[in-house]
């Protein structure tokens, strides 16, 4: 009856191991699929890759892109690539569970040409087709733009292959329960082959048919043989493939291990910086106290900043290039490309004043590195600030960089670039991976004032160095500098025939600021210091020879006066509402901008 039993077992067991196996290996689904973005009988400039389609599936993707000719393939931000977009057509493939989707946003049919935008992360020409896997360069949402320049029809053949989420979750069952029974109809023949006097059935001769011997009751019965055990089948080590998605299949019947899924991932600085600041020949408002506003603590909520350090790195080595090259040049309409604000005025003024006084000292040279030290600001809004101190081989002290982007299709612009000041200290950098708060211009929103109000606080001080602002600002030494030449220039027995003035007025559009991590702000603000001389009485007169205002005026003296004019640029430390500190004065640096005869 056994016999009878044992050999469908085994027969059973093997066909459905035979079929676990199948179904791993002949009959197993491919190990990948592909989805392709559906064609449109239309054309945009732009294609945008929607981040759903990078990150709808958990084991990665591998993208294939191409397109007639060379193509812009550009990476990043999600927001960052809406916002360059803006009211363009543009082609945006999407995500729809395993399949990829495709429409075209109405807009404007040509935009300008998207290479070399500050706002991406990585970009590179393509030439006719690529396929590469994408690894998020960091945290957050990402979208890939394609373009040509701008004008012609942007890419639009795009597909994408991923890991075939499909599995065969009876295989392993059906392996292990059929090497089980396999093994029970195996143990079944080999236990019904042997008699029950321990000689196998098979022996010598038939099996004794004698008459039966009955033990008497509570006799021992005598030893039957030796006893046979069967080993029990190993339990398979458990199967994990229903907790997560496969990224493929195994091909090997040898091996029965599930492939695990393709994961990929992207992947407080305040030393005292010892700076000074060298014045040349430096040529009054209303009383401007600073005043506390107690309101809500900067930085609550954190975000990431708005460049990644390879971001920084490359916008720093081209502002850093066209800067240098346009000094070297003297050329303001190069300056211009990378340049703006207070950083283009200062300049443009030293290569007018180089024009007609060759010695004139060049700007201070601006440099991408060493780094030491940054503060980004986050969120997706414009303008957006970056600060950056450097210090090269040819800077005597550092240099704290100010370049703002004013809108998704403008690059960085160097608006300030500042010498340090002995002994001031610049604020620590926030955590990692994150960015500071913009802080109004004219709010004193959790400060102690609103930066517009502190730089005018320091135009005042340096007008009226008794007035009510003199004890506004902690000791610096660009204050100590100016109100000491304004006060030698007043007492000088040279000057006794002559009425002199000196003013110093903020600029109100130059004034940006950014929160520390402390709660106080970072102000770049800049004055226009006017220097004038006046003759006390008719017939007398100013004397201009062997001065730098006889270059420029090309006159020895002066009947009727002259006004010198010179650029200040200035980096100041607010303290947050509530603090007791002075305000500070971080940073400054000076250029002459003029000097005229009335």
């Amino acid at each position: 009856m056994r016999n009878k039993i044992a050999v469908p077992l085994i027969v059973i067991g093997v066909l459905l191991m035979l079929v676990g196996i199948g179904q791993r290996t002949i009959w197993a689904p491919p190990t990948t699929l592909t989805a392709a973005a559906p064609s449109q009988d239309r054309e945009a400039p732009l294609t945008v890759i929607g981040s759903d389609v990078l990150t709808e599936h958990s084991g990665g993707v591998d993208l294939t892109v191409a397109g007639d000719g060379t193509f812009l393939m550009a990476v990043g931000r999600a927001d960052d690539v809406d916002a360059w977009v803006g009211d363009a057509s543009a082609l945006r493939i999407g995500a729809d569970g395993d399949s990829l989707t495709s429409e075209i946003a109405d807009g404007t049919a040509t935009v300008p040409n998207p290479a070399g935008s500050d706002l991406w992360v990585s970009e590179q020409d393509i030439d006719g087709e690529t396929t590469f896997t994408w690894e998020a360069p960091a945290e957050g949402d990402w979208q890939i733009l394609l373009a040509t320049d701008g004008t012609g029809a942007a890419p639009a053949d795009v597909s994408v292959t991923y890991a075939n989420d499909a599995s065969t979750p009876f295989a392993i069952p059906l392996i292990v329960a059929g090497a089980l029974v396999a093994v029970l109809g195996l143990a079944l023949a080999f236990t019904s082959g042997r008699g029950s006097n321990g000689r196998p059935s098979g022996g010598n001769g038939p099996a004794n048919a004698g008459p039966e011997t009955r033990t008497p009751a509570g006799a021992a019965h005598p030893a039957t043989g030796t006893t046979t055990s069967h080993p029990a089948a190993d339990k398979p080590a458990t199967d994990k493939a229903g907790a997560g998605k496969h990224a493929g299949n195994s091909g090997s019947v040898s091996s029965f291990a599930v492939l695990p899924a393709l994961r990929r991932r992207g992947t407080a600085f305040s030393a005292v910086l010892v700076a000074s600041l060298s014045l040349g020949a430096v040529p009054a408002v209303a009383a401007l106290p600073l005043t506390a506003s107690p309101t809500a603590e900067a930085n609550s909520e954190a975000t990431p900043p708005v460049v990644l350090d390879s971001q920084l790195e490359r916008i720093l080595t081209e502002v850093a290039g066209a800067v240098n090259e346009a000094d070297a040049a003297k050329d303001a309409k190069l300056l211009a490309t990378r340049a703006g604000g207070a950083a283009a005025t200062l300049r443009e003024a030293n290569y007018a004043t180089a024009a007609k006084v060759p010695e004139n000292a060049a700007p201070e040279p601006v440099v991408a590195d060493p780094l030491k030290t940054d503060l980004i600001m986050g969120g997706t809004e414009f303008p957006r600030s970056i600060v950056a101190v450097t210090q090269g081989t040819d800077n005597e002290v550092p240099q704290a960089l100010l370049m703002v982007q004013e809108s998704a299709r403008e690059n960085y612009k160097l608006v300030s670039a500042i010498k340090m000041l002995p002994g001031t200290t610049f604020p620590a950098r926030p955590a990692a991976n994150t960015g500071v708060s913009p802080a109004p211009a004219e709010s004193s929103d959790g400060l102690a004032a609103a930066p517009k109000t502190a730089v005018d606080c320091l135009a005042d001080a340096l007008t009226n160095p008794e007035g009510s602002n003199k004890d506004t600002f902690s000791a610096n030494t660009f204050t100590e500098a100016v109100t000491k030449f304004q006060a030698d220039v007043l007492a000088s027995p040279d000057n006794k025939f002559a009425k002199i003035a000196f003013k110093h007025t903020a600029n109100p559009s130059d004034t940006r600021a950014l929160r520390t991590p402390d709660g106080g702000a970072i102000v770049f603000g800049y004055m226009d210091s006017t220097y004038t001389s006046i003759p006390r009485e008719a017939g007398d007169s100013i004397n201009l020879e062997g001065t730098i205002y006889e270059k420029l005026t090309g006159k020895a003296n002066t009947e009727a006066g002259i006004d010198v004019k010179y650029g200040e640029g200035v980096m100041l430390y607010v303290p947050p509402a509530g603090s007791t500190d002075q305000a500070q004065v971080i940073g400054a640096v000076q250029e002459l901008l003029s000097a005229n005869l009335k």
